[in-house]
This record gives C-alpha cells, sequence and structure tokens, in this order.
C-alpha cells in the first residue's frame, strides 16, 4: 500500500461540539481545505462529540454555519464520532486480540493512591500497570480497562511536516487506556480509528495536539496502519503575544460576519497567519489554493492583528464583484438583527456600489457611504448638514435647478453646470457642493456629489432639491 505522503490527498476538520467556531479553529480548518483542494484532493469534516456532557446540537449548528460563511465546503455528510464508538470498542478487542493491548484490572483508587505515593517520594507519576504482562489465568471477574502497550525503551520520532522530526523517549509514554472499565472508547482511540477509516493521509492541526501525536502513533503501530504524515502548525496568540483568549475580543467566526467583514478578506487574513508565499499579503482563493503548501507554515506563533485584516478588507472591497458584495452585505444584515433591503433599495445599492465599496473596511462602511441611496424621501437631515441648507444657499438650489432639468444627466456635465453656477457668484465649488450634498444625502460624509446624482437619477436628483427649495 502506497505511504500517506504519495496516496491522494484527504484532509479533515474535527472540531469539538462545546462552543463556537474560534478564530484559531477556522484557521485549521482553512489550511486543511486549502491543502486538499489545491492537491483536488478530499476535505473531510468530523463532529468530536464523545464529550457528551458539553457537547450541544447548537455548538454543532454554529460550527457548520461558520465554516459554510467562511466558504468551506466538505466532501460528504459531517461525521459524528459518538455515533461510531462500538467501531472504535471493536479495534480496541483487535489490539487485545493481537497482544498489542492487555487487560488492565486496576482501580482508580489504586492509580491514585499510586500517583499520590509518586509525588511524595520524588518519582514519576507514570503509572505502569502490574497487569501488562499478568497471565490471563490470574485475571479476576472483574470490571477492566482496555490499555495499549507502549515501548519501554527506545523513542518515537513524529516525523512533522511543520516542526521536523520531534523525538519523544518511550519511557515518558504510558500505557495509555483505549477503552474505559465501562466500555466508553477514549479520545485518543477515537481520533485514530476515524483518521484511518476516512482515509486521512494528512493531519493538519495545532501543535497543542503535538504531543498526542505519539501516542496516537501506538494504535497505528498496534494496528499495522499507516501512520499520517503530521502537520502540526503554531498557535494563534493575541497582539500582546500571548494565547488567544476571550480578552483578545471577538474570537468566533460569527463575530467577524458581525463585524462587518467579507469572507474572502478573512479567508485571506487567516492564511496569512502563520504561513507565507514571498511576499504576497493580498491574494485571491484561486491564488491561495495554487501556492498554499506545508512548507510555507512558520513555527513561530502567529500575531492576530485586526489593523490588518482592515487593510486587506479594504483591498478585497475594491477588487470585489459587485453582485457577491452584495449577496454577502445581505448576510449581514440577516446576521446583525437588522432590516433587510427592500427591492428598491437593493437596486439602489447595486448601482452604488462602485461608489461606495473602494477602501471601506466593512460592510458597515459600505452601508453607511450608501445611506444617500438607501434612504427616502423626505430625508432626515441631520444637524450638520441642515446648517448647510440656510435661506441664500437655498435659493442658490432653487436657481440651479432649471439647469439640471435640461441637462444631458453625464457627472461631467452635471459638474460642469455646478461648477459654472458657483464660478458665476464668486463661490468655491464647495459652497455650492455642500447645500446640494446636504439636499441629496442628508449628511455632510457622503460619495461625491455628482457620482450621487448619477446614480440617483435625474428625477430623484430634483425631487429632493425640490424638498429643501420648496
Amino acid at each position: 500500500m502506497p505511504d500517506a505522503a504519495t496516496r491522494p490527498v484527504v484532509t479533515r476538520f474535527a472540531p469539538s461540539p462545546t462552543g463556537f467556531l474560534h478564530i484559531g479553529g477556522a484557521r485549521t480548518a482553512l489550511f486543511n481545505w486549502l491543502f486538499a483542494r489545491g492537491r483536488g484532493g478530499k476535505f473531510l469534516l468530523r463532529i468530536e462529540d464523545t464529550d457528551r456532557a458539553r457537547s450541544t446540537p447548537e455548538a454543532t449548528a454554529k460550527i457548520l454555519s461558520g465554516l459554510r460563511w467562511l466558504g468551506l465546503d466538505w466532501d460528504g455528510e459531517a461525521i459524528s464520532q459518538s455515533a461510531r464508538a462500538d467501531r472504535h470498542a471493536e479495534v480496541a478487542h483487535e489490539m487485545l486480540a493481537r497482544g498489542a493491548a492487555y487487560k488492565c484490572f486496576a482501580t482508580p483508587a489504586e492509580i491514585a493512591a499510586f500517583r499520590e505515593a509518586a509525588r511524595a517520594e520524588g518519582r514519576s507519576t507514570l503509572y505502569r500497570s502490574p497487569w501488562r504482562d499478568a497471565d490471563p489465568a490470574s485475571h479476576p471477574d472483574a470490571p477492566h480497562a482496555i490499555r495499549v502497550k507502549a515501548p519501554l525503551d527506545g523513542e518515537t520520532v513524529i516525523q512533522d511536516a511543520v516542526q521536523g522530526d520531534v523525538r519523544i523517549r518511550n519511557d515518558q509514554l504510558d500505557d495509555m487506556i483505549v477503552l474505559r472499565s465501562d466500555g466508553t472508547p477514549t479520545y485518543m482511540l477515537a481520533v485514530v480509528v476515524d483518521d484511518h477509516d476516512m482515509g486521512v493521509t494528512h493531519v493538519i492541526r495545532g501543535d497543542d495536539h503535538l504531543n498526542n501525536a505519539a501516542r496516537q502513533m501506538l494504535v497505528y503501530n498496534a494496528m499495522g496502519w499507516d501512520v499520517p504524515v503530521w502537520a502540526h502548525i503554531p498557535l494563534i496568540h493575541g497582539p500582546d503575544g500571548k494565547k488567544l483568549s476571550k480578552r483578545h475580543g471577538a474570537l468566533g467566526v460569527e463575530e467577524y460576519q458581525r463585524m462587518g467583514y467579507p469572507s474572502a478578506a478573512l479567508r485571506n487574513y487567516l492564511a496569512r497567519l502563520g504561513w507565507s508565499h514571498g511576499d504576497d499579503e493580498f491574494f485571491t482563493d484561486a491564488q491561495a489554493l495554487a501556492w498554499f503548501g506545508l512548507d510555507g507554515i512558520n513555527r513561530a506563533p502567529a500575531r492576530l492583528d485586526l489593523k490588518k485584516l482592515d487593510h486587506l478588507t479594504a483591498l478585497h472591497m475594491s477588487a470585489g464583484d459587485d453582485a457577491a458584495l452584495l449577496h454577502e452585505i445581505e448576510a449581514y444584515l440577516a446576521a446583525t438583527d437588522q432590516p433587510p433591503l427592500s427591492a428598491p433599495q437593493r437596486d439602489g445599492l447595486r448601482r452604488a456600489m462602485p461608489l461606495v465599496r473602494d477602501r471601506a473596511k466593512g460592510f458597515g462602511q459600505i452601508l453607511e457611504k450608501a445611506h444617500f441611496i438607501l434612504t427616502d424621501r423626505p430625508l432626515d437631515i441631520d444637524p450638520k448638514a441642515a446648517k448647510a441648507l440656510d435661506a441664500v444657499s437655498r435659493g442658490i438650489l432653487k436657481e440651479l435647478t432649471p439647469h439640471l432639468q435640461t441637462a444631458r444627466w453625464e457627472r461631467e456635465v452635471l459638474e460642469g453646470i455646478v461648477t459654472a453656477e458657483a464660478e458665476r457668484r464668486g463661490l468655491a465649488l464647495g459652497k455650492l457642493a455642500q447645500p446640494l450634498r446636504a439636499a441629496l444625502a442628508g449628511r455632510t460624509a457622503t460619495p461625491s456629489v455628482f457620482d450621487m446624482m448619477t446614480t440617483l437619477g435625474r428625477d430623484e436628483t430634483l425631487a429632493r432639491i425640490g424638498d429643501v427649495t420648496a
């Protein structure tokens, strides 16, 4: 059988449904997705829900929706680890039959007493079961766990595609339990059985699992199974260099959606958190899929930096497809419990998108810039804008109206008419643009007056001017 490095690539993301999809998990999922998809392989999803006390259907739903929003599709159905408990137990008993595991009748009280005495005497608390080499004839009729037989000397080498060769002395490995005395499988066993049965060739996960790899290799070796390619990626740290935690702010993927970031920008940003391709910062999904490889993953922890995410967001907004951005804006409104766009608002925003998306650092900014096209007459003019609409300014706008009524409705023509009127009156263009801006948008911070006029159209523009000059 070919080894894991040469078989068709199969990766997996295996979250525990005990909470939201946090940003570190999202990056792990992205790395697995990029590696598999970029090589024509499969990306699988497994929900590790064996902790029944903490696992909830609501958390699973949040993880799935987070992955969907992030644009990470998976092959086939998501697998429930808890539903495979019988298969895990079957493998434990097969290891027992092979002589690679043994029944351990030690009670929790006996193990606890051993460790307490070892601590008191300054000895290693690594438990060595007296049942490892016991004659089966001496086995009592009592509850027992099944432990895998770890090698007693030598070393285990984890050949890691990111960390390099990691060596662990075998005398530091215990005979870990694979099946508890109540018949339930342990996490360490379940992970290996599931990865093997799912055909996983590359295990890409956080480096907090690095030590687990040595213990999980005990099961692979006991069963004679191919060991996957390990790739343990450094964790994400906060801006202060400490392990990422809730104190660093929004951690769940859904929070980034509610903050108004587009999924393409977050994918780009997460890919650069711990992986690099030369000096490239901004790139498309197609480029990431073509470039991503395990050799580009850094060994040092990456630091979360929302300013970089803002910068990438602005680049993706400027380069984005209008229809796709509009679709994400509607999803953003739903995620933030805001009213949906009406049909006229959707059409207006579509027309205004080239004006409002450039350099925006989130969908909230786009909607703020697009206020002029999303609001209805009569406009609610804010106090600052209202100051520009004094009696003199309203009179100028009234005299300007006939020229606009007969003008060809093109930006250059409109700008020429307004500029000429300002010059005729000996005014700077801004002195006329400000009341016009207030009339068209009811605010002082807007896109260009002439861009708003062309986007609103002749009838709406004249109607809004008429509202303030009547």
